[in-house]
């Protein structure tokens, strides 16, 4: 089995045969480094299953680039507003180096959704595993402690740090680049 499926599946708790319907309903698509999958005000109903590559969630607020998540293979990527209100992004979605994912319209997964119970699942499960990951990053962003938000942060997705700028990392981690240059200093030593 393909890696990204099995931690697809390890995060989502999904059985193999469910997900493999989805895929299967899925059309597979290259992106290149920096194309903008939902910009925003813009509506994508969308899903998307990582296979290579990382994304990120940011948006613009008086000219500052904010990051608020990052997806990379074996995760789902989507707008929330289209996904669960067929409603404008306030975020953008940037593909941060050459991926591959898997997608679905939203028309075709609540068609899909109708079908079976256990996909009806899936997306129940989809969309519990994005209110876990906001609300952990909202309480990790008050951890006292950049360093111990940085280290959680590449032990979870190392590949961060080879395709990922610095700017949008400490950003991701409520700091600024000269304090990660800092705290990647002070790793080293």
């Amino acid at each position: 089995m393909e890696a990204f499926i099995e931690k697809f599946r390890k995060k989502y708790h999904i059985p193999a045969t469910d997900l493999q319907l989805l895929i299967d309903c899925m059309q597979e698509i290259h992106f290149k480094k920096k194309e903008i999958i939902v910009g925003e005000g813009e509506k994508n109903t969308n899903l998307y299953l990582i296979k290579q590559g990382i994304w990120r969630g940011h948006y613009l607020k008086d000219g500052v680039d904010t990051t608020i998540w990052f997806a990379s293979a074996g995760e789902a990527a989507f707008s929330v507003w289209g996904y669960a209100d067929n409603s404008a992004s306030p975020i953008s979605i940037e593909v941060c180096c050459d991926s591959l994912a898997y997608c679905i319209s939203g028309q075709d997964l609540n068609t899909l959704y109708s079908s079976s119970i256990e996909l009806a699942n899936l997306g129940r499960k989809l969309m519990e595993q994005q209110l876990l990951s906001t609300e952990n990053w909202l309480i990790s962003s008050g951890s006292p402690r950049a360093q111990e938000r940085y280290l959680t942060l590449i032990r979870d997705t190392p590949e961060l740090l080879k395709y990922v700028p610095q700017k949008h990392i400490a950003s991701y981690l409520w700091i600024t680049p000269q304090s990660l240059s800092r705290i990647r200093a002070k790793i080293k030593c």
